[in-house]
């Protein structure tokens, strides 16, 4: 649980008490780490935490395990809670229940209960229990009982349910807790619950005391998806967080609160409110929550009330699971918003503004609801609801609570925790990777940081809480829960990196020198005294006064710092220069003024830089440092280094205010005071003598040019002489020669540079004398005329300013006066020789032109103009001026040719000059003709080849390739052609295949129709396994179809800043296995990995990346071959599995054995393995081999291992010695033996084969059927779920459940419905039964009629029941009198057995007619009931013992079965069989053959049965053809063959004849046999042509047998012949065969145990007539003292399980169209038998001579009658059903089904009982008062004269 901040009005005694505290806990952090992370580590996963308010101590609820821990997480005690015995269905105590076994406990529920020192554990076992443990010491438990039944089951017994709680008080009177739970199949179906923490009037502890069936009954079924993440209680409401559907209808998850008064005893206020996260409710799921008042700040941000409560929330998408968010809501917001909904519920008609907007959840209500009328002035009074009013109320989504997102980050956020510190707001979010960031929550929230401390990857715990000082955070993973500081201020040691945090708990203490909280600062409350870390402002020295100074003088200096502290009288203050310190002055102005140190003190300054940088530190007190900044020592004769070509300018233009001597040369500090002469001030640089203007600025390589200059203030240089050089002259000067006025000439040099066409040369200038720099500007360019101008046309484009000249004589560009050609002719008139050719491309083209060809080569002309024609093949090629390239390129477009041909390339240009090329170009009709592959995926990226002739033509710039419209980009252009395939965007895919197209240039168009076809994209299913750890390498395998498709596929991850990807390794056309893809992150971040499949891209979700495991260093150092080795760490199982895992010592494997999160388990290598290096070998210091540990990619050396082998020597002589004797030994005892025993042994070796066989077999027959079952079971299940259960209509079933036992059976009148009256009489007996019809519905007349009969001595038990059917159907329209009447009659019953007879044998037999008119009742009852539950079972039942007896031999003649749950039936010899699928083909029904698995050992008949069964599935049996109205014929060969029973060809053995199988007639598997109908059954013999005397002699002769003789002849044969042992023998033998029974048993064990459990569940539906029955015997046993509560149990069996449930499970066909065989009857004998035993009180005593069917169900009879006792006790504790309720029950069922009965028929019957019995009845009605005051009589008589056509006395 997480605890608010405390009230405004203790606000500064609180914030005293924090100050206190964590200044003590910061001192001690200061003292020993200012990180102490403290943290406890769980075994098993941890569920739940919370913490005691009072003390701080910390309780986890873990999986088996409750902890008890001290605030600094120091166990302090434990308990264990599990794993515990039980079973999911197994109802407490545990000791009743069958089939447990060890099971973990999920803590589901932890509460603190401080007020009694109590801890509320609930746990996942036995239904949800809860216990109280002593919060002192949890090992000491104070409350557990699991015997009090449902009413306290609290939690849930699935992993997957949430379950929360809060603690209040009920009527101020005791304390309780409330419980919000999501839907478990099997648990309490309470959503919302109050539960009593002690024993109080009739409550006990744990119970539910508030039943409100709108939030706790069965609508919270699970499509409503509740998942409950948090409750609270504020200001006397309770409220539940949770998420659900919201119709239930779609599965999308939206947010709610429900609030509920926490003094409301019945619910009538729960109301729900829909909060939306984000745009749109983006993050539309809530993941865990917090209660807290926000900071001062906040609040004003919120526009809230200081001290407001509100909901902090984080919240993820259903759509999107990568990214999540932090919303808020104020509380006031909710409740007014809830407010609103209820007062538009109560008086407005539920709408506001004229919207709807309130809705009744979990309700298929459609009227209107929203009713009632209250006055808004009386609404108050109704806060809390009221029992005339709707509820539960809940808003429309129109009226939902929206909230921005306040901060969303990527990934799942898990968990929130809230905390201010100086009115500023702090909220904690831990996210599903460990991880947890700490935000400051503002307008514009801020993530500062992260909470330090190694989670690896694990979810953090959704209850996420501060100590009780709120300076420590509790963080819980899955296995370990972390106390770490909320702020780690201490760890930065100066201001900047403390403002760095950004952290709102943070600032600096400024006069401290420390980082702490605002508490821990003294002065914090002085002005600028604590700088707040989120300000990111520092205490800054802002300027120097002076800025700088000379390295060669001192001073003071002032030192301006705006956001100084204030300083006190007993505070100094220094300045430190590093090696010197003065004392620091505060003058009024705030300045703090200081000392500089002495010139020889003053660092040098650096070589590359003209002063020395030296920082000032200001101290306080010594050792607080205040602020720093540099202070720039300049020196002068340094600057004149950043330019040496000017060193005067440098000086002056310098920021320092240095000065230039011209004299000495010098750069000097500036002196105001003194005049000296030829000196240059600072900024005066127009006074430095200087060269400048250089004439002429361009420079020919190879040419010695004279340049020209300007030389400026200069007179005190008059006379000197100067020399200038520059880089390229290298160690060459020249001297410079004086001209006229200021002007001077340098003579020039003759360069040479061949880098580049040109380069800047700068040239300096000496004072010959001193050898001193002078300032000089002079720039020249030095230019190249052959770089770049390779032949004349070049030369000529030239700038003219370089007077570029081509010179023949030496063939290339030179300046014009190098050029030395004879003549006088002009150079610039020179004629460029003809152009050339050099190269062509391409050097093929299409006959249809269109393409562009560039003609490479020199001299081609100076301007696109000198162009004046080019040819190609002797056809013009269209010049193509804008790619004209000078002199070197032209592009043309070739023109069409007719044929095939070749020739050169000519090129004119102006002059009438001609180039043509050495090389041909050549014309060519390109033929594509063959495609690969010819198929792709719609999405594209399929690379196809292009095969055939001459596809080179052009260049791949020319080429074009399409598919149908689709464009293909060409890859690989030459003999063949590659392209890859664009996305085919059309929404309908094409059937055919497209054409291919390939356009070169701009005519020439080439098609391969009926090329490439687009297919669908491929599909992709599923992806296994689901994550994988950061080093990758985990085999993933991609599931689906259409891989063939694919030619290329890829694994992509992509993070925030990176991406990774791996192509795939194997791939089929339904799979495809790639290797996880390694990322290198070092920090987690949120992932996306996609398959790339070709161009289709399919994300892969879930797909998660871990990081990577931690590895224990390894502490067992020596291993043997036989040891086991334990590696230890932590999340080995997040993406990891045993099989996959790998681990090596030195060079050999070793087998992973199991693998846990924490712990691996390797099997040692069994040879002896050497070292994997080379380098390791070498080293023969130790035996010692390293222990590699490789999941994926990553590979972890855990340890070093010492390998021992045992030593084998003892083993050579312990062999020998030991092993020869003994064989020895056993060689003489073995022949021995034999010799005495080899004629026992021959008798009895097949009992020994058998007995051998059976002992391997048995064991594993169980499961191997019951697998075999289930498979072979999966076409009836279908047929189900397509509901196919051939259910009989109400008339059949009722026919057949009255009258089939009766002794006409199927002829019986009544099922018949015929009537033999005749035509003329019929008017009158419909009217006379009609008016025997309002007869029997007087009651008095009814009960004389009744007791008449049950007095006559003849009026027998199999009458009794045939009246009480007639009775029944006679009566049905008036089902409630038919009630009336047998409950009459069941008090007088009643009456007589408890005072006359033995109470308990009431109801056993049907001896009245009572007792089968209740028969026939529930019968009507259950009806529906069997359709809706359990039928189906029943049916499955049905079904699995007929497949699991017919997969086994069955003899036709003795009913008797190899597989059966009846000894009786049990075929006690051990026949040969083999399956057989038969091809079966029905004639007249079309030509599709159905295969049918038959048994070779099976008659022809039965073989006829199993095919009618397969072919006619989906018939019910009546419909079906019967076995004699079809023949079976087999067609080996050209002739057919019918089969059948017997034949002429039958065996005879002695006297007996064996009926025919499929094996006598060799029938092969897979044979072809055909089934036709025919109209007289004995035709079969006609077609095999005998006669009818051989038939009849067969039909007649009865000694026939199937699979075994009748024992008696058996038994003749073998007393001839045999001796006593023989027939022991035979009897042991059959004995053997009894296990089949338990193999049986087992394999239909979970189709006996569903029907038990439908029929015996009270949790579910129970029938109104079964609930409306049995308190009707409740109610009469209290009335009578000698019934207790056996005799009530057995009343109850007789009526319901006895009288209705054998009758319907031992009858199938009562129920269903099937029909049943005495073999399978004979098994649902047993479990019917099992049934009734289940239901008695008494207990079955078992021995050795047990019947074999009352052992066989022995272990489980305890369970089946613990689930009836359940069943009655759950039936007494249900709502009871009034009598208005069960007549409206019984009406209805008549209005249904009375006029498909045969009315008639049944009161014609009944009044035969009347005619018979006709005296006894009359003088009964006679001597009745009420008989004779109805004329009763009268009526009787009347009714007889017209019914028996006579004339009567009257």
């Amino acid at each position: 649980m997480q605890y608010s901040r405390p009230p405004l009005e203790m606000a500064s005694w609180v914030s005293l008490l924090l100050f206190l505290i964590c200044h003590s806990v910061s001192q001690a952090e200061e003292g020993s780490s200012s990180t102490s992370i403290l943290e406890f580590n769980s075994e098993t996963l941890i569920n739940n935490v919370v913490q005691d308010p009072h003390t701080g101590r910390v309780y986890l609820g873990a999986v088996n395990t409750i902890f008890q821990l001290g605030s600094d997480l120091r166990l302090q005690a434990r308990t264990e809670t599990g794993p515990k015995e039980d079973a999911r269905t197994c109802t407490p105590p545990v000791s009743a229940c069958q089939d447990t076994k060890l099971m973990a406990n999920h803590n589901k529920l932890l509460l603190v209960h401080p007020s009694n020192g109590s801890l509320i554990v609930c746990g996942s076992r036995y239904r949800g229990i809860c216990s109280l443990l002593n919060l002192s010491n949890v090992e000491q438990q104070l409350y557990y009982s699991d015997i009090k039944g449902e009413k306290t089951y609290v939690a849930s017994i699935e992993d997957n349910v949430n379950v929360v709680g809060v603690m209040a008080n009920y009527s101020k009177a005791f304390s309780v807790f409330l419980v919000g739970k999501g839907y478990g199949s099997l648990d309490s179906t309470k959503l919302i619950s109050t539960r009593i923490l002690q024993d109080y009037r009739d409550w006990v502890v744990f119970e539910s005391i508030i039943e409100a069936s709108t939030v706790q009954t069965t609508p919270f079924v699970p499509k409503y998806l509740h998942d409950f993440r948090h409750a609270f209680k504020e200001d006397g409401f309770v409220y539940f967080l949770f998420s659900r559907t919201l119709d239930g209808e779609d599965t999308k998850n939206l947010t709610f609160v429900s609030r509920l008064c926490e003094q409301d005893p019945h619910y009538y206020s729960h109301t729900e409110l829909q909060l939306n996260c984000g745009t749109n409710n983006q993050f539309n799921k809530v993941q865990a929550a917090h209660v807290a008042s926000p900071g001062k700040e906040l609040a004003r941000t919120m526009t809230l009330a200081w001290g407001s409560k509100v909901l902090f929330v984080v919240a993820s998408s259903d759509d999107d699971d990568s990214i999540s968010a932090l919303c808020m809501y104020p509380l006031n917001s909710i409740n007014e918003r809830m407010v609103d909904i209820i007062t538009a519920c109560y008086s407005d008609s539920g709408k506001i503004s004229g919207y709807p907007a309130v809705d009744i959840p979990y309700s298929s209500k459609t009227e209107e609801f929203c009713a009632a009328k209250i006055s808004k002035d009386t609404l108050v009074n109704f806060k809390c609801g009221g029992d005339f009013l709707p509820s539960p109320l809940a808003s429309k989504p129109r009226f939902a609570l929206k909230a921005a997102e306040v901060l969303t980050r990527n990934g799942l956020l898990t968990s929130v925790g809230v905390a201010v510190e100086n009115d500023h707001t702090i909220a904690f979010l831990g996210n599903s990777q460990g991880e947890v960031w700490k935000v400051h929550l503002t307008a514009e929230p801020d993530v500062y940081g992260k909470v330090p401390g190694d989670t690896l990857g694990e979810k953090v715990n959704k209850n996420l809480f501060f100590d009780l000082s709120y300076c420590h955070l509790y963080i819980t993973t899955e296995k370990k829960i972390t106390k770490v500081p909320v702020q780690t201020c201490l760890q930065k040691k100066d201001c900047q990196s403390c403002v760095e945090l950004r952290d709102p708990y943070c600032g600096w203490c400024v006069l401290e020198g420390r980082c702490t909280r605002r508490l821990e600062c003294r002065r914090a409350e002085e002005k600028n005294g604590w700088l707040w870390s989120p300000r990111q402002q520092c205490v800054k020295i802002v300027s120097f006064f002076p800025p700088n100074l000379s390295c060669k003088k001192t001073g003071k200096v002032k030192i301006n710092i705006p956001s100084l502290p204030s300083i006190g009288m007993f505070d100094h203050l220094q300045c430190d220069f590093g090696s010197f310190r003065s004392e620091g002055k505060r003058s009024d102005s705030g300045q703090v003024s200081c000392d500089l140190p002495q010139p020889p003190l003053i660092p040098q300054t650096p070589e590359d830089q003209d002063f020395v940088a030296v920082p000032i530190k200001v101290f306080v007190n010594e050792t607080v440092a205040l602020a720093a900044r540099e202070f720039k020592f300049y020196n002068c004769a340094a600057t004149v280094r950043k330019s040496e070509n000017t060193p005067c300018m440098s000086c002056v233009a310098s920021p320092w205010g240095c000065q230039w001597n011209m004299l000495n040369h010098t750069c000097s500090d500036i002196d105001d005071d003194a005049v000296i002469p030829n000196v240059i001030k600072h900024r005066q640089g127009s006074r430095c003598p200087q060269f400048e203007n250089p004439d002429p600025v361009l420079i020919p390589v190879g040419y010695k040019t004279q340049i020209s200059f300007e030389g400026i203030n200069l007179d005190l240089y008059q006379g000197r002489v100067f020399t200038i050089g520059t880089e390229l002259m290298k160690t060459t000067e020249e001297e410079v020669n004086f001209g006229e006025g200021q002007f001077y000439t340098f003579s020039g040099f003759n360069f040479s540079y061949d880098k580049s066409p040109e380069t800047n040369v700068l040239f300096y200038v000496k004072d010959k004398e001193s050898g001193m720099k002078m300032d000089s500007t002079l720039n020249v360019t030095l230019y190249n005329c052959s770089m770049g101008r390779e032949d004349c046309s070049l030369c000529k484009n030239a700038d003219p300013k370089y007077r570029c000249v081509w010179c023949s004589t030496q063939k290339a560009c030179v300046y014009e006066k190098l050029c030395s050609q004879q003549g006088t002719e002009d150079l610039y008139a020179t004629e460029c020789p003809n152009p050339e050719i050099t190269d062509i491309i391409p050097r093929f083209g299409p006959l249809l032109g269109g393409i562009f060809i560039t003609i490479r080569g020199s001299n081609l002309g100076i301007q696109k103009e000198d162009i004046k024609s080019i040819t190609v093949v002797g056809e013009p090629c269209i010049h193509q001026q804008e790619k004209y390239s000078v002199s070197t390129s032209v592009v043309c477009e070739i023109g069409k040719v007719g044929k095939s041909q070749w020739g050169q390339v000519e090129v004119e240009v102006n002059g009438g000059k001609r180039g043509t090329s050495s090389m041909f170009f050549t014309y060519n009709d390109p033929m594509p003709d063959s495609v690969t592959p010819a198929r792709g995926p719609k999405a594209g990226g399929t690379l196809i080849t292009i095969s055939g002739k001459f596809l080179d033509t052009g260049s791949k710039e020319d080429v074009q390739v399409t598919v149908g419209g689709v464009e293909c980009s060409v890859e690989h252009f030459g003999v063949k052609v590659t392209c890859r395939m664009g996305e085919y965007r059309a929404d309908k895919l094409p059937f055919n295949l497209l054409p291919v197209t390939m356009k070169y240039g701009k005519s020439t168009i080439k098609v391969i129709q009926n090329a490439f076809q687009f297919l669908e994209n491929p599909v992709v299913l599923d992806h296994y396994p689901k994550g994988s750890f950061h080093c990758g390498g985990r085999n993933i395998l991609l599931t689906g179809s259409g891989f063939d498709l694919i030619q290329k596929a890829v694994m992509r991850v992509q993070g925030d800043n990176l991406s990774a990807f791996e192509i795939a390794h194997e791939k089929n056309d339904t799979a495809i296995q790639f290797r996880s893809p390694t990322v290198n992150v070092s920090q987690s971040q949120p992932f996306r990995t996609y398959v790339h499949l070709d161009n289709y891209v399919k994300e892969l979700k879930p797909f998660e990346y871990h990081p990577d495991p931690f590895f224990n260093e390894l502490t067992k150092k020596v291993i043997t071959e036989t040891s086991i080795i334990i590696v230890t760490g932590r999340g080995f199982s997040k993406a990891m599995t045993a099989k996959e895992a790998q681990a090596f010592v030195g060079d050999v494997q070793c087998l992973v054995n199991t693998l846990q999160d924490d712990k691996l388990f390797l099997d040692p290598p069994s040879t002896q393995p050497r070292a994997r290096s080379r380098r390791h070998r070498r080293d023969t210091r130790s035996q010692l081999l390293e222990l590699m540990i490789k999941f994926g990619k990553g590979e972890w050396v855990v340890g070093s291992v010492e390998y021992e082998k045992k030593n084998d020597l003892s083993l050579y002589i312990i062999i020998p010695a030991v092993i020869v004797p003994m064989l020895l030994i056993i060689i003489i005892s073995v022949y021995c033996y034999r010799r005495k025993s080899q004629q026992a042994e021959r008798e009895y070796e097949k009992v020994k084969h058998q007995l051998e066989n059976l002992e391997e077999s048995v064991r594993d027959r169980c499961k191997k059927e019951f697998t075999d079952l289930m498979i072979e079971m999966e076409d009836h299940t279908n047929d189900l779920s397509e509901g196919r259960i051939p259910f009989l209509d109400y008339k059949t079933y009722t026919d057949r459940v009255f009258f089939l036992p009766s002794k006409d059976g199927a002829n019986d009148v009544m099922i018949t419905g015929k009537l033999d009256i005749p035509e003329a009489r019929r008017a009158t007996v419909t009217q006379a039964l009609n008016q025997f019809s309002n007869l029997l519905n007087s009651k008095t007349f009814l009960i004389n009629f009744i007791r008449t009969l049950e007095r006559s001595h003849d009026f027998n038990a199999r009458a009794k029941v045939y009246f009480a059917s007639l009775l029944t159907v006679a009566l049905h329209g008036k089902l409630e009198y038919y009630t009336d009447i047998m409950r009459t009659l069941l008090l007088e019953l009643m009456e007589e057995y408890v005072h006359s007879k033995n109470p308990k044998l009431m109801l056993r037999r049907s001896e009245t007619v009572v007792e089968r008119m209740l028969c026939n009742w529930m019968s009507i009852c259950l009806y529906q009931f069997l359709k809706d539950s359990a039928g189906e079972p029943l049916y499955k039942l049905f079904r699995a013992i007929k497949h699991q007896i017919e997969k086994g031999p069955v003899d036709a003649r003795v009913k008797k079965a190899k597989y059966t749950l009846n000894d009786t039936g049990l075929l006690g010899d051990d026949v040969e069989y083999s399956i057989l699928t038969l091809q079966v083909l029905v004639q007249g029904e079309g030509p599709d053959v159905t295969p049918v698995k038959v048994l070779n050992c099976d008659t022809i008949s039965q073989v006829k049965e199993k095919i009618i069964e397969q072919v006619y599935r989906n018939l019910p049996y009546s419909l079906r053809p019967k076995v004699d109205s079809v023949i079976l014929e087999w067609r080996p060969g050209s002739t057919g063959q019918i089969l059948s029973d017997l034949d002429l060809t039958s065996q005879k053995e002695g006297r007996w004849r064996r009926i025919n199988t499929l094996a006598h007639y060799n029938v092969r598997d897979n044979a072809t046999l055909v089934l036709s109908k025919v109209l007289h059954t004995q035709q079969n013999y006609d077609q095999n042509q005998e006669n009818h005397e051989e038939r009849n002699a067969l039909l007649e002769d009865d000694k026939v047998f199937h699979l075994v003789r009748p024992a008696d002849e058996l038994d003749e044969i073998k007393s001839k012949r045999g001796s006593i042992k023989d027939k022991s023998m035979t009897k042991a033998i059959t004995e053997i065969y009894l296990t089949r029974l338990l193999s049986v048993k087992g394999t239909l064990q979970q189709f006996v145990d569903d029907f038990f459990r439908s029929v015996l569940c009270s949790g579910a539906v129970v029938p109104p007539a079964v609930k409306y029955f049995f308190d009707f015997l409740d109610e009469q046993a209290l009335k009578h003292n000698n019934v207790d509560e056996e005799t009530i149990h057995i009343w109850k069996t007789n009526s319901l399980p006895l009288r209705f449930w054998v009758n319907i499970l031992k009858n199938p066909h009562f129920t269903f169209d099937v029909h049943v065989t005495e073999v399978v009857d004979a098994s649902l004998s047993v479990i019917a038998q099992t049934f009734m035993d289940a239901c008695t009180k008494s207990e079955h005593k078992l021995s050795r001579d047990s019947p074999s069917n009352k052992l066989l169900y022995a272990k489980e009879i305890s369970t089946y009658k613990k689930m009836v006792d359940d069943y009655y006790k759950g039936i007494r504790q249900m709502v009871p059903v009034s009598d208005q309720d069960m007549n409206t029950h019984l009406a209805e069922v008549s209005r249904s089904h009375t006029d498909k009965l045969n009315t008639q028929v049944a009161l014609h019957q009944l009044y035969q009982y009347a005619s018979k019995y006709y005296d006894g009845i009359i003088e009964s009605l006679d001597e009745d008062p009420a008989a004779q005051s109805k004329q009763l009589t009268l009526r009787l008589q009347q009714i007889a004269a017209a019914l028996e056509n006579k004339v009567t006395d009257l």
